[in-house]
């Protein structure tokens, strides 16, 4: 099996544009940067899913 040319970074890109809110660290990074709760943002991402704009949106309100 022939190796690919080039790496891309098509993996990091599509991880950076979701909150996976099982995962501490992300959860506790989204929570410092909007200054809430680690709870709401957790209650954010159970409401409008993992997309981290729709997350940010939520969480201004």
């Amino acid at each position: 099996m022939a190796k690919a040319k080039k790496q891309t970074r098509r993996g990091r890109k599509q991880d950076r544009v979701r909150v996976a809110g099982g995962q501490g660290h992300e959860v506790g990074y989204e929570a410092k940067k909007m200054a809430r709760s680690r709870s709401a943002v957790k209650k954010a991402v159970k409401k409008v899913g993992n997309s981290r704009s729709k997350v940010e949106r939520r969480l201004e309100r």
